[in-house]
């Protein structure tokens, strides 16, 4: 790399990795012995006769508590979480021995299609409930021994990180001088794995010949939608318990690679973004992130990939629901759009019930909505405010038989601000004001 393009060494420094919080692991599967041989690094650092910890009673029964309590939908054989739960026990017994005897066969995932957007769906699998208490017993088990090697610029699926850890880390990187943006995304990420490259990644860490082969059984899982079934060539299916883990696996690589290099990257997922103090800094990084990503059978999206100082109106980036432009965090659109919309599926003119019960239905809709855009400029909360207010306006004018929007200045004299407070109305304007007077 040319002294042009030269990322400062101190970005090399903010790479290092910290000491890991094992406090999350299940001690029930994690001995302090094993934490021990966690922290001092294994005999060529490959774990061996996992397996067995796999199909312990005490493995499985925390898997189906996991299991239980997230709910989910009945796979392809029907049965649901309930109908499991009437004879938890007995089936548990089973998939023991099943895995002990390593007769166990996951089931064909059912998929779904979700919305995404307007007019846009994204397939979701729906493995068996066995099947789910299987993959989870895995990644209680396997989850510490690649947490241990993971980079600290990675947030997501992470015990102890989130969007909010990503988003602060940007916040970080902005203030401190970052601002030449690549925004990259992959296209199509979880469906386009490799599944010998992926392979080949999880046999840097784990060489039970079994335990392998259990995850190469659910990468290998027919899917089922409707009358059609088939058996995929690459990817991970979206909606199974392990999918994330084995995502965050496949792109480890990128991350040392990046921060070996010393670039500042960001990434949650499939999600990231790369933070530059030049433009000459930004578009090498692009370049070394498009070399990997073909060397890795992946594909950036050539229209949501691109280059920007994130200080210029046009050129800002949108990550984690946000957008960053312009120096300030913005709501992104898609995800004003999708609020706006579920806040109209509350506020129907047509609907026949009172305005407090609408409003009850509203309020924690809109707290939880502001707990996570909190810091978002200003004025997105006080037109979501308004929006609302017009919605309720309109909706009591429908109660009263008259025509019209609630927008005209009669309608804001007889509705005031004050009188959707005495309903009790959240005001995101107002929590706003709140949190930045405490953090003063």
């Amino acid at each position: 790399m040319s002294e042009a393009t030269a990322v400062p060494e101190r970005a090399k420094q903010d790479a290092e990795t910290r000491p890991r919080d094992w406090g999350w692991v299940e001690t029930t599967i994690w001995t302090e012995r094993m934490l021990a041989a966690l922290a001092n690094g294994v005999k060529g650092n490959k774990w061996f006769s996992v397996i067995d910890k796999v199909a312990r009673t005490d493995t499985l029964h925390l898997a189906w508590a996991k299991v239980a309590r997230n709910r989910g939908a009945a796979g392809v054989d029907g049965q649901s979480v309930e109908k499991f739960a009437a004879h938890a026990e007995t089936y548990l017994r089973e998939l023991e021995q099943a895995l002990k005897e390593d007769s166990y066969r996951p089931l064909a995932v059912k998929r779904v299609d979700i919305p995404k957007g307007p007019g846009q769906t994204r397939p979701l699998g729906i493995p068996a409930v066995k099947d789910r208490i299987v993959q989870t017993a895995v990644k209680l088990v396997i989850e510490p021994i690649f947490e241990r090697e993971f980079h600290d610029n990675s947030h997501g699926f992470r015990p102890g990180r989130g969007c909010k850890s990503a988003l602060r880390e940007v916040d970080r990187l902005l203030l401190d001088g970052n601002v030449h943006v690549v925004d990259a995304d992959l296209k199509g990420y979880f469906d386009s794995i490799p599944h010998d490259k992926l392979m080949k990644q999880v046999e840097t860490r784990i060489s039970d010949g079994r335990l392998l082969d259990l995850i190469r059984s659910y990468l290998k899982q027919d899917i089922i939608k409707g009358m059609e079934r088939w058996t995929p060539t690459g990817g991970t299916p979206q909606g199974a318990v392990i999918s994330p883990l084995l995502a965050n696996i496949y792109l480890h690589p990128l991350d040392v690679m990046m921060a070996g290099k010393g670039y500042r990257m960001v990434r949650y997922a499939d999600d990231f973004v790369v933070l530059c103090t030049t433009a000459e800094e930004a578009q090498a990084a692009l370049t070394e992130v498009r070399n990997w990503v073909q060397d890795a059978g992946l594909t950036l999206h050539p229209d949501k990939t691109h280059v920007g100082d994130c200080r210029e109106d046009g050129q800002g980036f949108d990550f984690l629901g946000y957008r960053f432009e312009a120096g300030r965090r913005w709501v992104r659109k898609k995800s004003l759009k999708a609020i706006k919309d579920k806040l109209r599926s509350k506020t129907g003119r047509t609907r026949g019930v009172s305005l407090k019960q609408i409003i009850d239905e509203l309020n924690p809709i809109l707290k939880g909505w502001f707990g996570y855009f909190k810091h978002a400029h200003w004025l997105e909360f006080k037109r979501l405010d308004g929006f609302i207010r017009r919605r309720l306006r309109a909706l009591l004018r429908k109660q009263e038989k008259r025509p019209g929007m609630g927008q005209c200045r009669a309608d804001h004299i007889r509705w005031p601000k004050a009188f959707f407070a005495e309903f009790g109305l959240f005001t995101l304007a107002g929590a706003h004001t709140l949190a930045s007077q405490s953090r003063c």
